[in-house]
């Protein structure tokens, strides 16, 4: 237990000191293994980790996902899914904020990615919403917010690397997250609602259209349904695993941007380099987290936590409970993807001790992470909004997530208290 505590106070060094998040998690689990067992173990620990994760078949689910989304991204979907959720709901106060979050969880239906989604909605929705006087606070926080559903509403990165790192189903996992996702975007637009309710000013209602309109707008969106369709459907039915679907995700999304000329062979080649970089990056931190997980699990820290929770008889439900705090606490501080790899070794092994479903404690790590990348003062989402709409203040940034914030924090009590809305789905997995 020792040993752990202080391989963690030395990440924490390295972390504030700048080192970057993979290389501090790899340093301190190569000396940490090392004093455990001895230099030449800790050498040959790290050459199988690095070359057992870049073989790992499961893992290919990662750059494809990435791969889509960017294809998407590429293919201009988000106007559409943006026009065409404007349509429906533009025409109410703080509709088009309202029109931003319900169009970032469809578009995150086929992205994956907060930060992608964030920063293409900020350029998609923010000139609608000035030109109709919305203040900054709202608009910038409902793009931000918005954002965070790319990852709870499959396909999501995160999931993939819970799953992996836990060898929970990554298809159960994806299925699991529809119903917390249509919660959470339910519960962003009511946060709208109370913001233009106590200030009508924060955002004006737009253009009424006809219907007419909104079925012509409806009618353009059918590939943003049809990949979610056949991806999710065919893993929920058992027609292929995650990694095929994804596979087929990306080959769809490559025809749609094909479909809409979209795609120059310099276009393409920007993709693909793009891709490379998220997915080198993922797995540098992924290979590093691995790295200290494994340093972790020699000191048997994860067994005696384990039994420091259980020989105090707390009710297992507070106790999942405190590891949500103390997740909340770490996202203010924290880069979110970090935050996980590395304290995931350490609580899951309490939570499966105590009887929880690990693909409900997944689904609540993923809400946490929404929290963290919308939480001051080192949320990933308000940055990458902020670096986009750079006139708009830090200030006026976190001003205006601080709603949006509480309602993120709601949706974790919901699904605290209510297991089922994640483990409803998965049971009837082909």
């Amino acid at each position: 237990m020792t040993e752990g505590l202080a391989g963690l106070a030395a990440f924490l060094v390295l972390a504030l000191a700048r080192v970057p998040m993979a290389f501090a998690m790899g340093i301190v689990g190569f000396f940490g293994f090392a004093y455990k067992v001895n230099f030449a173990a800790a050498s040959a620990m790290i050459a199988q980790t690095t070359y057992e994760t870049g073989l790992a078949y499961t893992l290919s689910v990662i750059p494809l996902f990435i791969l889509m989304g960017n294809f998407v991204v590429r293919a201009r979907m988000s106007e559409e899914l943006y026009h065409a959720a404007y349509t429906f709901l533009g025409h109410r106060r703080g509709g088009l904020a309202m029109s931003t979050i319900v169009a970032s969880a469809a578009f995150g239906s086929i992205c994956g990615s907060s930060i992608a989604t964030a920063a293409t909605f900020a350029k998609v929705a923010y000139p609608s919403m000035r030109k109709f006087g919305y203040k900054d606070t709202l608009a910038a926080g409902s793009i931000a917010a918005g954002g965070t559903l790319g990852i709870l509403i499959p396909p999501s990165v995160i999931m993939v690397i819970y799953g992996i790192m836990t060898e929970t189903n990554i298809g159960k996992l994806f299925i699991a997250g529809i119903l917390p996702g249509l919660v959470a975007t339910a519960l962003l637009c009511l946060a709208v609602a109370w913001i233009t309710w106590r200030d009508p000013q924060a955002g004006p209602p737009g253009e009424r259209s006809s219907w007419s309109a909104r079925l012509a707008a409806a009618r353009r969106v059918w590939p943003v349904l049809a990949l979610f369709v056949v991806v999710i459907g065919g893993i929920y039915g058992g027609v292929f695993t995650a990694t095929e679907g994804a596979g087929i995700g990306a080959g769809g999304a490559f025809v749609f941007a094909l479909a809409r000329r979209a795609l120059t062979l310099k276009a393409l080649v920007e993709v693909l380099v793009e891709s490379v970089r998220t997915t080198s990056m993922l797995f540098m931190i992924l290979i590093g987290a691995l790295i200290f997980a494994n340093f972790i699990n020699y000191t048997a820290m994860p067994a005696d936590l384990r039994g420091f929770v259980v020989q105090f008889s707390v009710h297992p439900i507070m106790v999942v409970v405190a590891i949500c705090a103390i997740y909340v606490v770490l996202g203010t501080a924290m880069e979110e993807l970090s935050m996980i790899l590395l304290t995931v070794p350490l609580f899951f092994p309490v939570v499966t001790a105590l009887g929880f479903d690990p693909i409900w404690f997944g689904i609540i790590i993923v809400i946490v992470v929404q929290i963290g990348l919308v939480s001051p003062p080192v949320g990933m989402n308000i940055f990458v909004v902020k670096s986009l709409l750079k006139h708009v203040t830090m200030g006026t940034m976190f001003r205006g997530v601080t709603p949006f914030n509480v309602a993120l924090v709601a949706l974790l009590a919901i699904v605290v208290a209510f297991p089922e809305l994640s483990t409803f789905l998965p049971r009837f997995m082909k």
